[in-house]
């Protein structure tokens, strides 16, 4: 059965629960044309109101896609040359909370941070192949 893709999902990561949810947005241009594609991943600590949420926005840009849809898949990201996710995966959702937590996003903070999704992109891609570096796989 297919997921709506506008419900929220349940992601229980080192005994804390959060919800998150994904969604691709754009705005348009003078012609109508829709330009600036972002996917924007969110993740809110649980229960409602005992902490922050977290915004991780991939924009489109040079050497990156971000697209809405056919022929790549709705939730994909990546760098042209290098690294993907697709933002509707929950091993890919954790690696990328791994990696904001890695950061020093702090869940307990009732306030609303917003992240470059790109900055944790490669770390968390790694992590989803079982990588830690460039050492390669590890035991």
């Amino acid at each position: 059965m297919p997921r709506r893709s506008k419900q929220s999902r349940r992601l229980v990561a080192d005994g804390r629960a959060y919800v998150w949810t994904m969604r691709h947005s754009h705005r348009r241009d003078p012609d109508g044309r829709a330009v600036d594609c972002r996917q924007i991943l969110t993740l809110a600590l649980q229960p409602s109101g005992t902490g922050g949420v977290l915004r991780l926005v991939f924009a489109d840009g040079p050497a990156r896609y971000v697209p809405g849809g056919a022929p790549l898949g709705s939730g994909d990201v990546g760098f042209t040359r290098g690294a993907d996710l697709n933002l509707h995966e929950p091993g890919a959702v954790r690696a990328l909370l791994d990696g904001a937590l890695a950061r020093g996003w702090l869940p307990e903070e009732r306030r609303t941070v917003e992240i470059d999704g790109w900055l944790l992109l490669d770390a968390a891609a790694a992590a989803r192949a079982g990588e830690a570096g460039p050492e390669g796989p590890q035991p």
